[in-house]
């Protein structure tokens, strides 16, 4: 999944998800057709799912944590900063996709 994001990111995007070099064109392809965040999705699920493997209970804590500031800085920096440089094109991209959860059905 992070791989595919990176490639949309770099062809599509024209840039890399890197604040230092961030997109030229917004990305609404790939695996962002789908959720608007799915690096972050697929971490917190690669985390989430190691706590169970392992039956850990602080690892589990900290996929909170780590969901709780992904939140925060999505919502106060990275979606602010997006409608600033994407504007009408993030707002209707937004309308029409979740954030965090894809909508379903898929197909």
């Amino acid at each position: 999944m992070t791989v595919w994001c990176v490639l949309a990111f770099a062809f599509v995007g024209r840039g890399t998800p890197a604040p230092f070099d961030p997109p030229r064109r917004l990305v609404v392809r790939g695996p962002y057709r789908f959720v608007r965040n799915p690096m972050y999705v697929g971490a917190a699920t690669a985390l989430a799912s190691a706590a169970l493997y392992y039956q850990s209970l602080s690892l589990l804590a900290y996929v909170a944590v780590f969901m709780l500031a992904t939140h925060l800085f999505v919502v106060w920096y990275e979606e602010p900063t997006l409608s600033r440089m994407f504007g009408d094109d993030y707002a209707a991209y937004r309308a029409r996709v979740r954030r965090w959860l894809p909508s379903w059905p898929l197909l």
